[in-house]
């Protein structure tokens, strides 16, 4: 017998965040969606606003909410060096004040509470690919260290909260994701690449373009969170959810030009400091516990997302 649960979903007028709203409200979940809109739009969650089982609610994680539910996902943060960087001290607020206050209402709810923690948590890597247990190497005094550092807080405060109060909560390292309603301007790889292609400007690659990457499509992504967020109990996390196969940025960007038919010119400028090499999730944990791999294959996965931004981009030159 189905249970209808009520959730709630922080960043939830986000990139990721939109469309997990989406699939729980479509598993048929009363939804909470809560989001301050610095990075996330109303956009994206429009076509929601009708559903009898969707409400949505303005307000910033770093300060307390008080509301009933049963599931908590704590989405809330900006993802993207060019949102993170522009307001560090926020960021890493976001990140660890956010953290404390889910965890709150969690505890005094007694919700089941999923962390959106990041592969960023293993930095610049010596191990390859990341398994869940390598520390990291992180910078902790560098420009990428509020989000960095911030996210790898939060997965601290989530185990102490588990141990010390016996709290049920999951903790998902998110890799590189991808798919439509990303933020045009966000900075991020596969959305830049795709804008810029399709205005035929030019694509810029940082270094030699050989730093690799994996890319999920956010729709596998979203079914890897809502299979965590399902698992007994003692299964916490941290598990990595991403996609295994590895691409060259500037394999990328060829893959790119091809299915935008582009006349844009790929041109190479300095790598950014702390900018990572290697990026790859080790997945077999996901596999164990989840039964969950991703499906989408990059050339599929491109062409939804540059079929979301031509539109868009047509009619903001409009």
């Amino acid at each position: 017998m189905h249970t209808r649960k009520r959730i709630l979903v922080t960043g939830g007028a986000g990139f990721l965040g939109s469309h997990l709203c989406e699939r729980l409200l479509a598993a048929g979940h009363d939804v909470l969606c809560v989001d301050n809109f610095f990075t996330g739009s109303r956009d994206n969650v429009l076509h929601l606003l009708d559903h009898p089982h969707f409400e949505l609610l303005r307000h910033d994680v770093t300060f307390p909410l008080y509301v009933e539910v049963d599931e908590i996902y704590n989405l809330a943060c900006p993802a993207s060096p060019i949102h993170y960087q522009f307001d560090p001290v926020q960021t890493t607020k976001t990140s660890v004040h956010g953290a404390i206050n889910m965890l709150g209402l969690a505890k005094r709810v007694k919700a089941r509470i999923l962390q959106a923690s990041t592969s960023e948590v293993y930095g610049d890597p010596e191990v390859h690919p990341q398994r869940e247990d390598y520390w990291g190497r992180v910078n902790p005094l560098g420009p990428r260290a509020c989000y960095d550092e911030g996210k790898r807080c939060a997965e601290t405060l989530f185990f102490d909260y588990h141990r010390q109060h016996d709290l049920r909560i999951k903790v998902a390292r998110i890799f590189n994701t991808y798919g439509p309603r990303m933020h045009p301007n966000d900075g991020r790889v596969v959305s830049n690449f795709i804008v810029h292609a399709l205005r035929n400007k030019p694509i810029i690659l940082y270094g030699d373009g050989q730093q690799t990457r994996s890319f999920c499509y956010v729709d596998d992504l979203v079914d890897g969170l809502i299979r965590l967020m399902e698992t007994p109990d003692e299964v916490t996390g941290p598990v990595n959810l991403g996609n295994p196969v590895e691409f060259t940025i500037r394999q990328l960007a060829e893959q790119v030009l091809a299915q935008t038919d582009s006349r844009a010119q790929i041109i190479n400028e300095p790598l950014p400091a702390d900018d990572p090499r290697q990026r790859q999730p080790d997945i077999g944990l996901a596999r164990e516990l989840l039964g969950w791999e991703p499906t989408v294959a990059l050339t599929e996965g491109l062409e939804h997302t540059i079929a979301y931004f031509r539109p868009l981009l047509a009619s903001a030159a409009e």
